[in-house]
């Protein structure tokens, strides 16, 4: 079983940069794609970013392109998002979460889902 940890999160200034962890844990973790999704108060959660271990297949949502970089350290098991030029729309709670599906948007292709961490842009 696959365990997933967000961190990193904070209130932060629009315009500035901040990076969220998520730290993988269990069996043949390497096999899955990792995502991360956020979900702001009243909305869907969506889709921002995903990608392998070895970091040859990202997808950004078209939102966040341009701005956010995701990575993965396959000797930590941590996969990244390095978040910049930060807005207040990016303002939610951001999710990690696994899948078999490389090239996946849709969040009930993931499972394993850590518990979130808060991210507050204020304009």
């Amino acid at each position: 079983q696959v365990q997933l940890v967000e961190s990193g999160g904070g209130l932060v200034q629009a315009d500035t940069s901040l990076r969220l962890s998520c730290a993988a844990s269990g069996r043949a973790v390497s096999r899955y794609v990792v995502g991360w999704f956020r979900q702001a108060p009243g909305k869907e959660r969506e889709f921002v970013a995903s990608t392998n271990w070895g970091g040859g297949i990202t997808v950004y949502a078209d939102s966040v392109k341009g701005r956010f970089t995701i990575s993965a350290d396959s000797a930590k098991y941590t996969v990244y998002l390095q978040m910049t030029s930060l807005k207040p729309e990016d303002t939610a709670v951001y999710y990690c979460a696994k899948t078999i599906s490389s090239y996946s948007r849709h969040r009930y292709d993931y499972d394993s889902w850590g518990q979130g961490t808060q991210v507050t842009v204020s304009s």
